[in-house]
């Protein structure tokens, strides 16, 4: 259907100006009508080939979220956390997990509620004692004739709080020698 109308456009293809005889004429000729055509053709390939790919990527974790009971590794893979995260929220008794022969399940369900309950408690911060009342680490190896990495695996294993003044960390007194006091009888 031509009219006798011209139209000043811009080629979508070539980007050259033409004179077009309808409105909605897109391209300045044949040649360039024939290349968008496949530039679409190609476009729309593309797109498909990028939803399949992305199917392809998230259908491990449908089918994981399909599953009722977990083991470690899917349960890593839902939640986006390491295997060893896992099995600390399982120690920690965060979450609930059974024992099945040499395989570790985990109900979905009980992942679900690990979300509805927050179990990030803040711990109190203890008041800090006088420094005159501490013990620097040399003074306790001096004192003790305990090791610095036998000193260090002491203090945090049994939660001492340490304060730290310029270059030195000190430890209340009262608390490292119940503990080394005991150890030595």
């Amino acid at each position: 259907m031509s009219s006798n109308i011209r139209v000043k456009r811009i080629c979508e293809q070539c980007g050259d100006e033409f004179e077009a005889r309808t409105t909605v004429t897109k391209t300045c000729s044949d040649t360039c009508a024939k290349r968008a055509y496949k530039a679409r053709q190609r476009a729309a390939k593309v797109t498909v080939s990028n939803e399949q790919t992305r199917r392809i990527i998230t259908k491990p974790l449908d089918d994981i979220r399909a599953k009722e009971n977990l083991n470690i590794a899917d349960a890593s893979k839902l939640l986006g956390v390491s295997r060893w995260t896992i099995w600390r929220a399982i120690r920690s008794g965060n979450l609930h997990a059974v024992k099945l022969g040499r395989r570790t399940l985990i109900r979905r369900s009980d992942i679900d509620r690990l979300f509805e309950t927050p179990t990030f408690t803040q711990k109190p911060t203890p008041a800090p004692v006088a420094l005159v009342d501490c013990y620097t680490m040399k003074e306790i190896q001096e004192k003790y004739g305990i090791s610095e990495k036998a000193l260090y695996t002491l203090i945090q294993r049994n939660g001492i709080p340490k304060q730290y003044k310029g270059p030195y960390a000190y430890v209340p007194k009262v608390r490292i020698d119940e503990l080394l006091i005991a150890t030595q009888l």
